[in-house]
């Protein structure tokens, strides 16, 4: 057969139609017999009519049968309506169909005619008529065959490609999915790596500490074994001992040991010599005692030396006359005579003079103030004389 889909579609609906009045109006043949029924129960009721009396009349019989013949012919008429709508869409839709198998057709033709009339054309400019071709049934129906494949292959290439689409996107999303539980997992195990680095660190930080405070603990006992007794006490030099030594003993000075005992730092021991260890408090005081000594003597040196420089630069056209330094006003002569005493025995020049309000004792003189000034200065800071109110005094 060379029809296409659609004159099949068609021939399939006309059969089905077919089929389907067959049907129906079997069906009327069918509800048209239903006589024997009547004809029982018109023969109970004749047998009951003969043994019982007649209580229907004649009238009332003929309006039922009238009303049941016009009811049947109702529904008859009924069906041949729904048939006879039935065959009109079933012929409108073979027609659609035909006329669609025509339309297809013709426009095969028209497809193929441009192929078919160029071989018509001979030599010389002539041409010949050919007939036109029509294509035959088996063409059109494996046209429409190759159509009908081409438009599933189709589908089916666009339904494997949508399917491979979310197939990759899957596959992209589980793989997103795994690096991310990667990225998590190397997370957590740089945290844990560094939580075990921190505390290793902080338990070797810990050791370090504990270890230093022991060796402070044990340089402590060791410094306090070797430390100054608490209270004075005596010893006996021995083959061997010098200051130095029994100094870095008992852990002081050898400044202090010495000057404890009187003597020299550099002094040798004898064997049987006894001395003194000075206690904790002792060499205390000595060494404060020492840092005073030296600080006055390192005032004392600058202060001479301010004494020399100014004496070197002082010039005769500073002032007139002499400068001296007053240190002292004492009530009578006998006293003024103890204080320059102290100062000569220091090494300085001393004069008195008896004023009106005492006798004055005066060092100098100096020529010029400014070694007048430097003078005082080294006067105030002398640890000999120990004083503190000496002036610059204008001597005549």
């Amino acid at each position: 057969m060379n029809f296409s889909r659609q004159a099949l579609l068609g021939i399939g609906m006309i059969i089905g139609g077919s089929v389907m009045l067959y049907a129906m109006v079997q069906q009327i043949g069918t509800s048209d017999k239903p006589a024997t029924p009547a004809a029982i129960v018109e023969k109970s009721s004749t047998e009951q009519t003969s043994t019982a009396p007649l209580t229907t009349d004649i009238d009332t019989e003929k309006r039922i049968l009238a009303q049941k013949q016009k009811e049947r012919a109702a529904r008859v008429a009924e069906q041949e309506k729904r048939a006879q709508q039935f065959l009109a869409e079933q012929e409108s839709a073979e027609a659609q169909a035909l006329a669609k198998s025509r339309a297809e057709n013709q426009q095969y033709v028209a497809n193929s005619l441009p192929a078919e009339s160029d071989s018509t054309e001979v030599a010389e400019g002539t041409t010949v008529a050919t007939p036109t071709v029509q294509p035959s049934n088996d063409t059109t129906t494996s046209t429409a065959n190759d159509k009908a494949q081409k438009a599933q292959a189709a589908e089916q290439a666009e339904a494997k490609k949508l399917a491979d689409n979310k197939k990759q996107a899957e596959a992209k999303k589980q793989a997103e999915a795994e690096a991310k539980k990667e990225a998590q997992a190397a997370a957590k195990k740089e945290a844990a790596a560094k939580k075990e680095a921190d505390a290793k660190k902080k338990a070797e930080e810990q050791a370090a500490a504990k270890k230093e405070r022991q060796a402070e603990e044990k340089a402590e006992a060791e410094a306090a074994k070797k430390a100054p007794p608490k209270s004075p006490a005596d010893y006996t030099v021995k083959r061997g001992d010098g200051l130095i030594k029994l100094a870095r003993q008992y852990n002081m000075p050898v400044e202090a040991l010495a000057q404890a005992n009187d003597i020299s730092s550099s002094t040798s021991l004898r064997v049987g010599q006894e001395l003194t260890i000075p206690s904790r408090k002792q060499i205390e005081r000595l060494e404060r005692e020492a840092a005073a000594a030296k600080k006055s003597a390192d005032a004392k040196r600058e202060a001479q030396q301010k004494l020399r420089e100014a004496r070197q630069e002082v010039k005769e056209t500073d002032a007139k006359g002499s400068f001296g330094v007053q240190v002292a006003l004492a009530s009578n002569q006998a006293s003024a005579d103890d204080v320059a005493k102290k100062f000569k025995s220091a090494g300085y020049q001393v004069k008195t003079s008896t004023t009106s309000r005492g006798v004055r004792v005066v060092v100098g003189p100096e020529r010029g103030k400014v070694a007048a000034l430097a003078l005082k200065d080294k006067i105030n800071t002398d640890p000999q004389v120990d004083t503190s109110g000496a002036w610059v005094l204008y001597w005549r």
